[in-house]
């Protein structure tokens, strides 16, 4: 073995060794959407006397970090997310409204001498003064606070089991002095004297407003600094009190833009349905590969089995949250994976056909030789969709965008180390090397095979392609001024809360029940047989279970499995955020086509990606299917994965131009499709076994992502071979490119050979002209 082989197979132990520990030793961090619970993030907002920048968020952290582990959750997560967001993960929390309003109080706390009563007219007279309800609706005039939060040094729900006047809470001040001074100016004035009360406030109410007790005297006070919030409390009430005065104020006030609820139930079947899809779908693909590349279709089933192994601790050696789409990023990595594998056999099958007495070890050198620039390439594409991801996406979607990025690399490792340390050890094996068909590459294969019967000239009127591509985009592109893209949540704004009812429910009725209840506005959605949508405009979470309510009347009972709340502003932000990724995914793509191979070529796949946006989103309007962030994700992965296959034609089409440069471009073109047609087919084959088995098995929360994946890749399967082609020598032909040698369809007369034909070593054909 030489040096170089030696060296990618220590490689490649080291990393399956690690990946081993990684996966035995560290678990994966499961995302709320696969183990159920409640996720809210909150943005701070600037105040007249404070700034919510990014140390003001830090202090806001840290008192909603002690809130939080009061409310008793198990493995909370709390984190910065930006300058002025913070990200709040409550696992096993199906209820967010308690936490929701702990979390949101700003908990301003302030005690005041009360200066009398006030009429419904009056205002206050003196600075700092305040008028504000008692308990009972009587209207206080509260003087200046005399203390704050600052100077609590600790609060605690107690229940009085002697008298019996049930919870209060305690609260304990840091200086006696000042509490026994406020108190002790209150005692001076008679009982039943207003004057004699002390208000309390939080958040601009007030919570308790007591006489001095009698026995107090005037200007002592009550001594020791401790004191007691009473009223009918019930122990979460008095819990809930205790941990905002304790706790403190929040430096700025804080809002809810985005909250996420997801029930146990849906989550568990959501890790289900995803794992059968992915061991169904590698299967089947595992099992085409093998009938196709045999030997080497059986080692590449290896090493996609150590690709599913390094992804697995990848993502848990870096702490990353897998979400539910972060499980279809998974098993659509296994679809590139594949892709590498085949481009290096399609190109060892080459080189089988092209010498005399070829050896496996050769072939092999070649293929991986051949194929690694396209690889490389059409990698580096998909991981600029992933980084778009994300860098602008949130939620879920972002790790869609983690786990799709781990797995490009991963599956570059598997193809490009793994399978070649495995394949180039077998090959070298005696009896492999007596038995050459055994490998799978000693043949050119039926696909390549009938090309290279037939010949087509597929470059000879590239602008009839071209026309029948722009009828289907005008076809489709019509849905989206007829139909009209119905957005979700996320570019909206608004909630959606999903239920399972205890029976099938009609649409309709649960419409005008909605309707009579007070939500005309709702848009209800039936999405299996036993499931319900509910979708509004923004709801409180009072008003959400007023809606759950409803809708458990007219389905015989319901369980929620699904909310998500998004407000006004963080809808503006992820539309914006849409378009800029997408105008940013085009022009990433446009120039390092450009930089990669000639501006037509990144001209024409730029155009072509464009082309695959608009057919998609206008099959999703004709379907009136929802435009969200599950969607923005798939359209992104379509970017990435058909920008895929127009990379391996026109890196195929360079090589071949780099060879005869006097070639017209419509001719090296057809030799470069009809040669990579094989590659093209076999991959799409492998990656539709996946897609098709997370379509079927998936759940509902994957559907609609299998289906827009499956409409891209068929969609960018075609356009990068008969849009993107077609429209690179036009725009040659056209743009002051290579003129010569150029005859008015095909590129010229005379006699050359298709590209079939020159791998295969059968003679040539003669090239027709028009």
């Amino acid at each position: 073995m030489k040096r170089p082989a030696r060296v990618r197979a220590l490689f490649a132990l080291v990393v399956i060794a690690v990946s081993v520990y990684i996966a035995v030793t560290v678990p994966v961090r499961l995302g709320l959407d696969l183990r159920g619970g409640t996720q809210i993030v909150l943005e701070t907002r600037s105040t007249p006397t404070a700034e919510a920048d990014g140390e003001a968020t830090d202090r806001t952290l840290e008192v909603l970090r002690g809130r939080v582990d009061a409310l008793g959750v198990a493995e909370p997560t709390i984190v910065r997310s930006g300058e002025d967001r913070i990200i709040v993960e409550l696992p096993g929390v199906q209820d967010p409204r308690k936490a929701a309003d702990v979390l949101g109080r700003t908990a301003q706390l302030s005690v005041h001498p009360v200066l009398g009563t006030a009429a419904g007219t009056d205002k206050p007279k003196g600075e700092g003064e305040r008028i504000l309800a008692d308990e009972d609706g009587e209207r206080l005039r509260l003087d200046a606070a005399r203390l704050t939060g600052d100077d609590v040094k600790g609060a605690e729900a107690r229940f009085d089991q002697q008298s019996g006047a049930g919870w209060h809470v305690t609260v304990d001040f840091e200086d006696g002095k000042g509490w026994a001074g406020l108190t002790g100016e209150a005692a001076c004035h008679p009982a039943g004297d207003p004057q004699r009360r002390v208000a309390i406030v939080l958040d601009g109410k007030i919570i308790s407003s007591p006489q001095v007790d009698p026995s107090v005297s005037c200007d002592v006070g009550i001594t020791g600094g401790s004191t007691q919030i009473t009223g009918s409390f019930t122990s979460d009430e008095a819990r809930e009190l205790a941990l905002l005065v304790e706790g403190g104020a929040l430096p700025v006030p804080v809002e809810t833009v985005e909250q996420r609820t997801v029930g146990p139930t849906l989550g568990a079947e959501a890790i289900e349905s995803s794992a059968w899809a992915a061991v169904i779908g590698t299967a089947l693909t595992a099992i085409f590969i093998i009938v196709v590349y045999r030997l080497m279709g059986f080692l590449a089933t290896l090493a996609l089995a150590c690709y599913g192994l390094i992804s697995y601790a990848a993502l848990a050696g870096l702490g990353a949250t897998l979400t539910l789409p972060g499980l279809a990023g998974f098993v659509l990595a296994i679809g590139m994976a594949v892709d590498a594998n085949v481009l290096v056999f399609e190109r060892a099958r080459e080189e089988y056909g092209r010498r005399n007495r070829p050896s496996g070890r050769s072939a092999l050198t070649a293929g991986f030789k051949g194929a690694f620039s396209a690889i490389a390439d059409s990698n580096v594409t998909t991981l600029i969709a992933a980084a778009l991801l994300f860098l602008l996406a949130s939620g879920p979607v972002k790790g869609f965008g983690v786990t799709l990025g781990i797995g490009v690399l991963a599956s570059m490792i598997s193809a490009l180390v793994i399978t070649r340390v495995l394949a180039e050890f077998a090959v070298a094996r005696r009896w492999v090397h007596r038995r050459p068909e055994v490998t799978g590459l000693a043949s050119i294969g039926r696909v390549r095979a009938y090309l290279t019967r037939r010949d087509p000239q597929l470059m000879r009127r590239p602008r009839r392609w071209l026309a029948v591509s722009a009828l289907v985009l005008v076809v489709t592109g019509a849905g989206i001024a007829v139909r009209g893209l119905d957005f979700g949540v996320e570019f909206t704004g608004g909630r959606l809360i999903e239920y399972s009812t205890g029976s099938a429910v009609d649409p309709d009725r649960a419409r005008a029940a909605l309707a009579d209840a007070g939500f005309p506005q709702a848009v209800v959605q039936s999405s299996g047989d036993d499931r319900l949508t509910v979708r509004t405009e923004e709801l409180t979470n009072a008003e959400a279970v007023e809606v759950a309510e409803v809708v458990a009347e007219v389905g015989g009972g319901a369980e929620k499995v699904r909310d998500e709340l998004i407000g006004p502003s963080l809808g503006d932000e992820l539309r914006r955020n849409a378009l800029i990724a997408l105008g940013l995914a085009l022009g990433a793509q446009l120039l390092y086509l450009a930089v990669r191979f000639r501006w037509m070529f990144g001209t024409a796949a730029v155009a072509t990606l464009a082309h695959d946006v608009v057919i998609l989103t206008g099959v999703f309007a004709w379907l009136g299917k929802p435009i969200d962030g599950v969607f923005l994700a798939a359209l992104l992965t379509v970017i990435g994965y058909s920008v895929n296959d127009s990379v391996v034609v026109f890196d195929r089409v360079r090589e071949l131009w780099a060879k005869d440069r006097r070639a017209p471009l419509a001719r090296s073109t057809n030799r470069a499709i009809l040669q990579t047609v094989p590659r093209t087919v076999n991959t799409g084959i492998g990656v539709l076994f996946i897609l098709a088995a997370l379509a079927v098995l998936g759940g509902d929360s994957l559907t609609d992502f299998a289906l827009a994946l499956l409409i891209g890749v068929l969609v960018g399967t075609y356009s990068s071979v008969l849009t993107a082609s077609p429209l690179a020598v036009e725009l040659e032909a056209y743009g002051g490119g290579r003129k010569r040698g150029r005859g008015r369809g095909h590129g010229g007369s005379g006699r050359a050979k298709s590209g079939a034909e020159e791998h295969s070593g059968r003679a040539g054909a003669a090239s027709r002209g028009e």
